[in-house]
């Protein structure tokens, strides 16, 4: 793996075991923030992996689009990928701003957790066979 792809995977595994800590301790918020940085990371260092260039966005569905013209496979669906965009800014702004209500809770917590395990695992496979 090239150096700065392992940087940017070695962040993303912090957030992600972040998030599990945070989903722990019922800091949903927080947790919700880490996954989302998370599997952005994770993107980010496919794409780096792959020879493309980061791309200066947060947005999940934009990042396996570029994934996808480089011709890699992220087993991320749309309505995760909408579902990850979707927090990515209510869970860092609060309630009371220009933002829609977002209360998150733990079966939504444990939704993306599980998916940014389950795309950490498909990253490895990636670049271990890439």
């Amino acid at each position: 793996m090239k150096g700065e792809a392992k940087k940017w995977l070695e962040y993303a595994d912090e957030n992600r075991a972040a998030a599990e800590l945070l989903l722990r301790h019922g800091l949903f918020n927080p947790c919700l923030q880490n996954v989302q940085q998370a599997v952005e990371k994770m993107l980010k260092a496919l794409l780096l992996e792959s020879g493309g260039e980061v791309k200066k966005t947060h947005s999940i569905g934009e990042l396996v689009m570029l994934l996808s013209e480089r011709g890699l496979s992220v087993p991320l669906g749309a309505d995760e990928c909408d579902l990850l965009d979707s927090i990515y800014l209510p869970s860092k702004y609060p309630l009371g701003s220009a933002l829609a209500d977002f209360e998150p809770d733990r079966a939504v917590c444990d939704q993306c957790v599980g998916i940014a395990s389950r795309l950490r695992q498909a990253v490895a496979d990636s670049i271990a066979h890439g």
